[in-house]
Parts: structure tokens; sequence; C-alpha cells
């Protein structure tokens, strides 16, 4: 996932494209892809705003998502229970086999 352009940029790209420059020349004035002022041109007349969008995933879309209750159960039935022991019981009940990492991403 690329890094979004500063708000400072972003500012002189449009300032450079409301005063009469094209998308395109603002892009080579500021060293930036065409596809950057363009995009960032359609983003402020699509929302208004020039700030970039939100990377990532939206929470709770995971591939454990499903199985959230199953594993807060889990660990209230046995608050001691480790992430490997977690992972097994998931992969018993379950037939889903995850990383220890996806289980502590949670924060259960």
């Amino acid at each position: 996932m690329g890094k979004s352009h500063s708000a400072d940029l972003r500012q002189r790209v449009v300032a450079l494209v409301s005063s009469g420059q094209s998308r395109r020349a603002a892009a080579r004035h500021f060293g930036v892809s065409n596809s950057s002022a363009i995009k960032l041109l359609q983003r402020r007349e699509r929302t208004g705003t020039i700030a970039p969008a939100r990377q990532g995933r939206p929470p709770g879309r995971g591939k454990l998502s499903a199985y959230r209750d199953f594993l807060v159960a889990q660990v209230e039935e046995k608050p001691d229970i480790t992430m490997p022991e977690l992972a097994r019981r998931l992969e018993e009940k379950h037939s889903v086999l995850v990383p220890l990492s996806d289980i502590a991403g949670l924060h259960i």
C-alpha cells in the first residue's frame, strides 16, 4: 500500500489547478504522477475534501470476525488460555487455521 502525499503537496496541486493550470501540468510541476493529480481533483469534486482516504481493511471484516464470539467465550471460560490453545480449539471446532498473530490482532 502506497504512502499518501502530504497535505501541503495536495493543497499546492489543487491551488495550481485552481489558478488555471491543467491537472497534468500541475503533476509535472510538483513531480507527482498524472494519475495522482487527476485522482486528487476527482476526490475533491466527489467528496469536497483532499484528505487521503483511510487505507487498509475496515475493522471487523477479517477472517476471524465470524468466530469472534466463539473466541471470546473461550477466553471467558478460561481467562488464562494461551493463543496456541485458542488456535487449536478454533481448528478443532471450526476447522479454521490461522496464525497466532491474527488471534492477537483481535485484542480479546
